[in-house]
């Protein structure tokens, strides 16, 4: 019930908080014996005959409730589960009263027959592989599908399958609140200090006689937990007993700490192949906010079967807008702008020739332009775009200075000109920007918050060579 103190810890601080502030009543409420506490566990065999359907009451008025029905827990006065399989389960109830936890004795509940319709769901069958299946799971730690394992997002994001997270904040665009961003590292990144690189392992979604979990952490001195679990395909979330998914268990960096539930996870995205499973920050240990962190699995099937693809252009080289759409990616919506950074942290230049680059990180280029006064300069600069009051407007933080000018698009050859100004500068350097006629070289419609743009600043015809900077928002 260790768990059960950490989630009501707040509701009794409140509990503490109302009770000071009154000046006759000093004492809280007395707390109840465990034989005044009234519930009821009813199995509904009108719903089904082998009592798969489960109604949970809490009949003890001005108590918190807190179920533990080995699939899921609950909160709830009254909830309604269901059990897909038959065998004996086991149902823990405890009442938070007068600021203490009461704990009353396990009831064991037998289901007779299978009732497979509660697990008989696309999403069942994505993470399991359907009835009687199991399915193994682990880390993109190579980026063959996720730009790595680890993906950074907004407290109010969610379920991102039916668009991306940042357009205008619907439901069905994965953004659900005020709070909607992400970023997604690259390998160098995660590695650089965030995660530690290796093989962490396998778990595996079982639908083989119960919806079962087994994790074989490597990473953790080969440590096997084994669970169940419980997907909720309305409100797109997983819950994981006894157990917790892959992870770095001992993180290398701030940012990774101050989770403190690894029970409930949020499914923002699921399919036959991939699945990311973000967990809430919800503690402020380190000063770097809250977030959810979304770790991202390939099935290992996808992963043994992957390949690398074919050497060619490199994916967003020289590419091709809808009217108004290279506009729209600069500027984002006509009532506010988007401010647009150096790479400084990831991959902030390259040499792209004959439509592929070769860094992945800044210290791929240390050795012939990126140095530290570079590094200095893009931790204090930026260029915002806007369309404010009808115009095409930029303001350019040039390392505290801003200016403000105007731009034009021209859309037949995906090149921006900014009048009277260039991009981002490192006065007396050979490669900072001397040319106020930039080219996108490289661009993701539909996954510009992820992987930025790429801007041509010089091009060698000869070698069919640019000079690419890479700015993120």
């Amino acid at each position: 019930m260790k768990r059960f103190i950490k989630i009501f810890s707040i509701l009794l601080g409140m509990s503490l908080f109302i009770v000071t502030c009154r000046k006759d009543d000093y004492n809280l409420e007395q707390a109840l014996n465990k034989s005044d506490i009234k519930y009821s566990i009813i199995q509904d065999k009108n719903i089904d005959a082998g009592g798969n359907t489960v109604i949970l009451r809490n009949e003890t008025p001005g108590t918190i409730s807190m179920w533990d029905f080995g699939t899921g827990r609950s909160t709830r006065t009254t909830d309604t589960i269901h059990f897909a399989f038959k065998g004996d389960y086991t149902i823990k109830f405890a009442v938070l009263t007068g600021g203490s936890i009461v704990e009353l004795d396990p009831v064991i509940i037998t289901v007779t027959e299978d009732n497979l319709n509660y697990v008989n769901d696309p999403l069942w069958t994505a993470i399991s592989g359907g009835v009687g299946e199991e399915k193994v799971w682990i880390l993109d730690t190579d980026a063959k599908f996720f730009s790595g394992p680890l993906t950074f997002y907004g407290v109010n994001n969610g379920w991102l399958k039916e668009g991306n997270p940042w357009n205008g904040g619907a439901n069905l665009t994965g953004c659900y609140g005020a709070d909607c961003w992400t970023w997604g590292p690259d390998l160098a990144t995660i590695y650089g200090g965030m995660m530690t690189q290796g093989d962490y392992g396998t778990m595996t979604f079982s639908l083989k006689g119960g919806a079962n979990f087994t994790a074989n952490k490597r990473l953790e001195q080969g440590v096997v937990q084994t669970g169940t679990y419980y997907l909720n395909s309305a409100a797109k979330t997983l819950t994981i007993n006894n157990a917790s998914i892959l992870r770095d268990y001992k993180p290398a960096k701030n940012g990774l700490t101050g989770i403190s539930n690894w029970t409930n996870y949020t499914l923002l995205s699921l399919d036959e192949n991939t699945m990311q499973l973000g967990v809430i920050r919800d503690r402020d240990v380190d000063g770097e906010g809250l977030a959810m962190l979304s770790y991202n699995f390939i099935s290992k099937q996808y992963s043994d079967s992957w390949v690398p693809e074919e050497t060619g252009p490199d994916e967003g080289f020289d590419p091709v807008f809808g009217a108004g759409k290279l506009m729209e990616m600069l500027t984002g919506n006509t009532s506010s702008g988007r401010m647009w950074a150096l790479d400084w942290a990831g991959n902030p230049v390259d040499w792209i020739a004959k439509g592929k680059g070769w860094t992945k990180a800044a210290a791929d280029s240390e050795t012939w332009g990126w140095d530290d006064d570079w590094d200095a300069i893009a931790k204090n600069s930026w260029i915002l775009f806007d369309r404010l009051n009808g115009g095409s407007n930029y303001t350019l933080n040039q390392n505290g200075v801003f200016t403000r000018g105007t731009f034009t698009v021209n859309e037949e050859t995906n090149e921006i000109t900014l009048n009277d100004n260039t991009l981002v500068q490192n006065p007396g350097h050979w490669m900072s920007p001397a040319t106020n006629t930039i080219k996108v070289v490289k661009a993701f419609p539909g996954k510009v918050e992820t992987k930025g743009i790429w801007f041509g600043t010089s091009y060698d015809a000869a070698k069919d060579e640019w000079l690419a900077f890479h700015y993120i928002l």
